[in-house]
């Protein structure tokens, strides 16, 4: 049986843990630890002992998720009368972690962040600092996610492009036409996808003046520009192939559009997931991406 003071350091420890949002963590450590294993593979590194790229994975992959958790945080610290609206159950608008510990516990992994990843090498460090600026200008000023369209871009580049591309950058050439090309991929899919985590907090969004496609156009005309642009991202792999950008045993991944039509559907027709804390069609959309990176490294694995 735990002490008092055992149970309460638990407790407090629950609360920063909900506040990261764990689940999220997961994107940057899938996909960016498959995304350095395909690079690997690809350019022919793949000889390398897992003693000697282990810790160099495992640096980088940390990094990325800290960085994911420090935007997590500092999101919340600044959206707080939002989440008061819609999500009363977070930490802060319980009371549980004040506004201050927030941002201050954001300000010390984004600082944990920078410094990981200052450990992989000059080319990785500056693609955090690049995903650092847009994650914070997300949530500070000049506050991306107030405007239409922004706010997806603002999602989409550093947690599809710049995180793709600084994953393959910690072993290969981040400027070549794979890693563009999947991380264009990545970013179109998550520019439509990222419309999942509104509707829950349409009403909200409103009353604080942030425009996103679903409290201007409703849920289902956002289903259907989602399902286009998830769509798109999977079928653009089709002409990449033809144009000998991609190579063409990555075709079996457009089936994924499948899932990308179920997205659409669930954001039409089914709401919260309790588990999730959002709506299923965002943990399905999440779960997608995380399918997408998994299967690229898999199949660059076997055939490459």
């Amino acid at each position: 049986m735990l002490s008092r003071n055992g149970g309460d350091t638990q407790n407090h420890s629950k609360r920063y843990i909900d506040l990261l949002r764990p689940f999220t963590l997961l994107a940057p450590l899938i996909v960016s630890s498959s995304i350095m294993i395909a690079s690997l593979v690809y350019t022919g590194q793949s000889d390398l002992s897992f003693a000697t790229i282990a810790p160099t994975i495992i640096v980088a992959s940390c990094s990325l998720a800290l960085l994911n958790g420090a935007s997590n945080a500092l999101n919340q610290s600044t959206d707080v009368y939002e989440d008061r609206l819609s999500k009363p159950y977070r930490p802060i608008p319980q009371g549980l972690i004040s506004p201050k510990e927030a941002r201050n516990l954001s300000a010390v992994l984004y600082l944990c962040a920078i410094g990981l990843s200052s450990l992989v090498h000059t080319v990785f460090l500056l693609f955090v600092l690049l995903i650092t600026l847009f994650t914070m200008t997300y949530s500070v000023l000049p506050r991306m996610k107030r405007f239409l369209f922004l706010n997806q871009l603002w999602v989409a580049l550093p947690r599809g492009l710049l995180g793709i591309i600084a994953s393959w950058s910690v072993f290969g050439n981040p400027f070549e036409q794979v890693p563009l090309a999947v991380g264009c991929i990545a970013a179109l899919f998550l520019f439509g996808g990222t419309t999942t985590k509104d509707i829950l907090d349409a009403d909200a969004d409103r009353k604080t003046g942030i425009k996103t496609l679903v409290n201007v156009l409703g849920v289902k005309t956002t289903a259907i520009i989602a399902l286009f642009c998830m769509s798109i991202a999977f079928f653009l792999i089709i002409p990449l192939v033809m144009l000998n950008v991609l190579e063409v045993y990555f075709l079996p991944l457009i089936v994924l559009t499948v899932l990308a039509v179920y997205i659409a559907w669930l954001m039409v027709h089914q709401q919260r997931n309790e588990r999730y804390e959002n709506t299923t069609a965002w943990a399905l959309m999440y779960t997608t991406y995380f399918v997408f990176a998994l299967s690229f490294a898999l199949l660059t694995i076997i055939f490459a």
